[in-house]
């Protein structure tokens, strides 16, 4: 959530208080060679030493220090050996007033290895700002550089560290001496989830540095976090991992040459339960949805342009994935989305083919790939297992996510040709022109996936790949509107409107729907021969949340029977199928049944379950989230998957995709539906709900969000609204525009001449009618878009009703309108 910076906590007696000074300043203790630095009124303070060396000794929250006896040094190491700056070879320099500090002349070294570095500290109500200048003397091979070490007293101190790439560390993961992560990034908060203390470190390299971050488990069972401030881009050290185990040495030799370097840290306390407040989540345990979202969905964040669903501890990222949009519009930090885009960005530079065949995976080292196909200066690859057709319409779904968070055009025409390469590689995997497109092996003989479930031998006309498709095309073919490339959009939409049809067909037909077991099949191969009809919910899922199955008995038989044997084998949430498949369709890994992919419990892929019941059974839907929640708050909710037979969290490869059911709590029952050019608000409320109030922040603007039975209650800027079903809302410079439903043709606008706020309630907004109240006196300019030309509207505002008559362009104007 949006960083709010607050006061920082108590200190104690080795910070004197300042008796004329406004609550925040500088002491400089000649005598005992100590500058202590508090903020206002004293609530934060750092105490730097210069009497042996030059390090900052404590960093004290809420009367607290953070550090171990090491403290905050700068240094570096060349050859085998190390130089702080806790060991100078003069005495520096030091220059204070009331808010601001400089150390000078802080020399160490040894000969042509010496450094000179500048402190220069500066201090605010809210916030310490520190700056280190760094002088090399000569050319180097650096070994490590720390630009500074943070060296915290244990990695209990904090939970983790969200990182100012939209990823986090997670201190427990860093369980062995010298567990190190490395990213590509300057900032993090550190946070403590108990008693709500949070620690703002964010850094930024100076005069076209480069700046990184490693955190580390020391052998002195510290939890340190080291900046690396350079000349030139900071590569890794062993092939192209981002987290090494039992080794320190995450990052590259750096080579240094003559002259100076710096980087700028600000220092602040942030109120990490009000910044990350979920808000009143009514009969939700907003905690552990605020914990879940900070850290399981966070960890897929791998580094800068490499976001994605497994994480960094397995340094791996699937791009078979089409969910990773959906975790942002949760995790809701602009620097998630961000390196989201950048992810997306890098994809199509280094994984997208000349053909159109993007690449399915990412991974610091090979050994997972089909031979050939590793770059080893990219990591991106095909998987070993086989061509995993998803990664096509994965990338699309994700572009079109994104776009809709973003409301990015420019972005969004930058990939308009990689998109529809994408795409057409797969349209053309149709050989024998029956609508339903084929992956790129075809039998299980061969023993090669072709999905995200990667040791299953699905096969040519595979269900869940081309359920995707139907998905991908449909998004697609909207970006295409908002870009306005009408004969795309009637391409793409023939297309999918023929897959719709040909998919639901019975299987004689040629279709994926089984009269026997009222399910759709998996996958059909070559032969003819059907193949996965033991109710993989993926399967039903993916087809039922896209659309694609809209057939309202057919749900209902799917979905009935999916919860029917859920609560039979009291299961917290649904396995990835529910018999077995034959021996023959699966990998040995999957031997015998339930074994991991043949019938373990992946939560990955919660969310298209939760869009699948909600209009179904809404209480359902409700109660698979609660699930997951409670398991969060027995086991972190940190796995691979559960085991069917125990239901315990098992697989070392944890994936991030665990978060998705909790992600359908906003974008399915609250109804939080970003759209490019608006926020669309359409919940899905069960009566246990009403009363949710929260906040949710979407390019700049903050939403203030009240849910009530046919009450919902939007405020942002100036304005708010108020309406008893779905609509969409958007406003500036004293304008506000309402749109019933999820849809932007028809809509609503209020402009206030005044520029002042707007307090808009509407009653109805039918064909029979259009009523709505506006709250603040004076006037306004009122008009409604998208109507029917020449059609007569009865409009009433504040209760007062005039009949109007769209003109031409199905537009009607009222100027000047008098609120008193």
């Amino acid at each position: 959530m949006k960083i709010l910076l607050t006061f920082l906590a108590c200190f104690t007696c080795a910070f004197p208080c300042f008796s004329n000074s406004p609550g925040y300043g500088i002491i400089h203790n000649k005598i005992n060679k100590t500058i202590s630095i508090t903020t206002q009124n004293g609530l934060s303070a750092i105490l730097i030493g210069y009497a042996e060396g030059c390090y900052i000794r404590k960093l004290l929250i809420k009367g607290e220090n953070k550090l171990s006896s090491s403290g905050v040094y700068t240094g570096f190491i060349t050859g085998s050996t190390a130089y702080t700056s806790k060991q100078l070879s003069t005495s520096p320099d030091v220059f204070t007033n009331a808010n601001s500090a400089q150390i000078t002349n802080i020399t160490y070294g040894n000969g042509n290895n010496n450094v000179m570095e500048t402190w220069n500290f500066v201090v605010t109500k809210k916030t310490i700002e520190w700056r280190i200048t760094r002088q090399y003397t000569g050319t180097q091979v650096m070994e490590d550089i720390a630009f500074p070490k943070w060296n915290f007293a244990g990695l209990s101190v904090w939970k983790g560290g969200i990182i100012d790439n939209g990823g986090m560390v997670w201190c427990k993961y860093l369980s062995t001496i010298n567990d190190t992560y490395g990213v590509h990034t300057g900032g993090t908060i550190y946070w403590n989830d108990k008693n709500g203390d949070a620690l703002s470190i964010q850094g930024k390299a100076l005069k076209g540095n480069y700046i990184a971050t490693k955190y580390s488990h020391s052998p002195d069972n510290e939890f340190t976090s080291t900046q690396i401030v350079c000349t030139q881009p900071i590569r890794q050290r062993h092939n192209l991992s981002r987290f090494v185990h039992a080794r320190p040495d995450v990052f590259a030799p750096v080579i240094t040459t003559k002259g100076t370097i710096s980087a700028q840290y600000t220092i602040s306390y942030v109120d990490y339960f009000k910044t990350y407040n979920r808000g009143n989540l009514q009969n939700i345990n907003a905690a552990a949805v605020r914990e879940l979202l900070n850290t399981t969905a966070r960890y897929g964040v791998v580094d800068n342009n490499i976001v994605g669903g497994n994480g960094w501890i397995t340094n791996w990222k699937c791009l078979h994935e089409p969910f990773f949009a959906q975790v942002a519009l949760a995790v809701a930090d602009s620097n998630y989305t961000n390196n989201l885009a950048a992810t997306l960005d890098q994809e199509v530079a280094l994984a997208l083919q000349p053909d159109g065949r993007v690449l399915s995976r990412w991974h610091n080292a090979p050994g997972d790939e089909i031979p050939g196909t590793f770059n080893d200066s990219t990591g991106y690859y095909e998987a070993m297992w086989g061509y995993t057709i998803d990664s096509q319409t994965g990338y699309v779904i994700n572009v079109s996510g994104l776009f809709n968070l973003t409301g990015n055009l420019e972005w969004l025409k930058n990939h308009v040709r990689s998109c529809r390469k994408a795409l057409d590689w797969l349209i053309r995997r149709d050989s024998n022109g029956n609508g339903i497109f084929e992956m790129m092996n075809n039998n299980i003989s061969e023993a090669k996936c072709s999905d995200w479930t990667d040791i299953v031998w699905v096969s040519f006309e595979n269900a869940f790949v081309n359920a995707q498709l139907y998905d991908a095309l449909r998004k697609w073919a909207e970006c295409e509107r908002i870009l306005g490339n009408m004969e795309a959009v009637t391409r793409y939409e023939t297309i999918a409107q023929k897959l719709k049809e040909q998919f639901n067909r019975p299987v004689k037909d040629g279709g994926f729907w089984s009269e026997e077991k009222k399910q759709f099949v998996y996958w059909k191969d070559n032969d003819g021969s059907v193949h996965g009809d033991n109710l993989v919910t993926p399967v039903q899922f993916m087809a039922i949340a896209t659309g694609l199955c809209d057939d309202k008995e057919r749900i209902h038989k799917i979905l009935h029977q999916i919860e029917e044997r859920t609560v039979a084998e009291n299961l917290f949430h649904w396995p990835l199928c529910f018999d077995s498949y034959k021996q023959e369709e699966v990998s040995g890994g999957n031997w015998p049944f339930p074994q991991y992919e043949n019938g373990d419990i992946f939560p990955t892929w919660g969310y298209i379950g939760v869009q699948s019941y909600i209009h179904y059974d809404k209480q359902l839907a409700l109660k698979y989230i609660i699930n997951l929640l409670k398991q969060y708050e027995k086991d972190g909710l940190s796995f691979q998957r559960y085991s069917r037979a125990t239901q315990k969290g098992s697989g070392t490869d944890i994936l991030s995709g665990i978060c998705t059911g909790i992600t359908a709590l906003y974008s399915d029952i609250y109804g939080i539906q970003p759209r490019w050019n608006r926020l669309v608000i359409s919940p899905n409320l069960v009566p246990a709900l009403y009363g949710t109030d929260f906040t949710y922040p979407l390019r700049g603007n903050d939403y203030k969000i009240q849910l009530n039975e046919k009450n919902y209650q939007v405020r942002f800027s100036s304005y708010t609204i108020n309406y008893n079903t779905s609509f969409g809302i958007a406003g500036d410079n004293g304008s506000l525009r309402f749109y019933p439903g999820d849809q932007d043709k028809i809509s609503l606008s209020v402009c206030n001449i005044s520029k002042k706020g707007i307090t808009l309630s509407v009653i109805d907004f039918n064909k029979k009618g259009i009523n709505f109240g506006i709250k603040e006196k004076g006037r306004y300019n009122i008009s409604l878009s998208g109507l029917t030309p020449g059609t007569a509207y009865p409009i009433t505002i504040n209760g007062s009703e005039k009949t109007v008559t769209a003109a031409k362009d199905g537009v009607i104007h009222i100027t000047g309108y008098q609120i008193k």
